[in-house]
């Protein structure tokens, strides 16, 4: 099954999980994602080579679509565009309790935009930051095995 493009509030979710250093590298392939608040851990795996990504977030799983945990691990290993400026703007970002509280990415959104407008980085920049790496995933075309590979 190949995912579709995520929501697009997973790129920022993605930049904040990389400036919060909840990603674990393992090896060339694996690494781990602990959630914003730490009670979860991902196991994510991406061969961009083979076309090949697993994770195990809900995003991923349930839903379809490129969940963050895979968009931090493709930012690290430079397959797509990483923005530190954005990403520093974004650290501490409670984002699951945001997500359940709002239930709209929309509105979630915007109040992140605030959060790091007030941290330097201007809401067009960051509409700027998640369009191009919006076109990047899209030439990507990931396909999601089935299990985590060993």
């Amino acid at each position: 099954m190949y995912l579709r493009l995520p929501p697009r509030i997973k790129v920022l979710e993605a930049l904040g999980a990389i400036a919060d250093g909840r990603i674990k590298i393992i090896d060339e392939h694996r690494a781990q994602v602990v959630s914003s608040e730490g009670d979860r851990v991902y196991d994510v795996y991406v061969d961009v080579s083979k076309g090949q990504v697993y994770s195990n977030d809900n995003g991923t799983k349930y839903r379809g679509y490129v969940g963050y945990p895979i968009i931090a691990l493709l930012m690290i290993k430079g397959v797509i565009p990483f923005y530190r400026d954005v990403a520093e703007a974004l650290k501490g970002i409670p984002w699951r309790e945001l997500n359940e509280k709002y239930k709209k990415y929309a509105i979630v959104e915007s109040i992140v935009k605030d959060i790091a407008r007030k941290r330097g980085i201007s809401p067009s920049y960051i509409d700027l930051v998640i369009s191009r790496v919006m076109s990047k995933l899209k030439t990507l075309r990931l396909k999601l095995l089935p299990s985590m590979p060993s």
